[in-house]
């Protein structure tokens, strides 16, 4: 993996989601974040595909949690941002800066 290798739209999406969420962090929780902060309805296939490809990336780790009785004994998986994946998200925001960096976007756009 290049260091030059950014997120990509959803990818960052949902790297910023696991970092607000932090040890409440799994598939459900990290729908729901994106829905509530982007008005964005994501499918949980989506979270969980991306999810996987960041940990395969090596940007994310998960655990098992504990089983609770609320999930009919179910254990959740929960994800956390790796120092490689906060370095990813950092290079990420660099880049949308940098081309974002003097833009008037109402002049742009009107």
């Amino acid at each position: 993996m290049s260091s030059r290798d950014n997120l990509g739209d959803f990818e960052h999406l949902v790297m910023l989601a696991l970092l607000r969420l932090g040890e409440q962090a799994y598939g459900v929780t990290v729908r729901q974040e994106i829905a509530s902060r982007t008005s964005r309805d994501v499918s949980i296939g989506a979270v969980y595909a991306t999810l996987d490809r960041l940990q395969f990336k090596g940007y994310v780790k998960s655990q098992m949690g504990e089983a609770t009785p609320q999930r009919g004994g179910k254990r959740k998986r929960l994800f956390r941002v790796t120092a490689k994946g906060a370095e990813a998200v950092s290079r990420t925001h660099g880049a949308i800066r940098s081309m974002a960096e003097g833009l008037h976007l109402a002049e742009k756009l009107s």
